[in-house]
């Protein structure tokens, strides 16, 4: 999957792309991982923003993990954040994954 068919996919949840991961009051991010060379990385793993500025993530079949910055998952798996997208924030649980 691209990149653009990534976001295009959050797109239909009510996420844009912003430029930054920085915490907005009323907005919900999420950050895009990928891997490969720049320009042309595969999407691999999204972590949302939850209400205090932590991201959680969903970590393949385990449970989803709370952690305070963006590069705590870096890796050869998930790869870097190569994109962000933000939306409106929910009245809802804010301890849920990005699916």
């Amino acid at each position: 999957m691209t990149l653009a068919a990534f976001m295009q996919a959050y797109g239909t949840r009510g996420f844009f792309a912003c430029n930054d991961g920085s915490l907005e009051p009323g907005i919900e991010k999420i950050a895009i991982y990928g891997t490969g060379d720049p320009g042309q990385e595969s999407p691999t793993h999204a972590a949302l923003q939850l209400a205090s500025g932590q991201w959680t993530s969903k970590l393949g079949k385990c449970e989803d993990i709370i952690h305070n910055t963006l590069e705590d998952v870096y890796g050869p798996v998930y790869g870097r954040v190569i994109a962000f997208m933000a939306r409106a924030r929910a009245d809802r649980a804010t301890t849920s994954s990005p699916r």
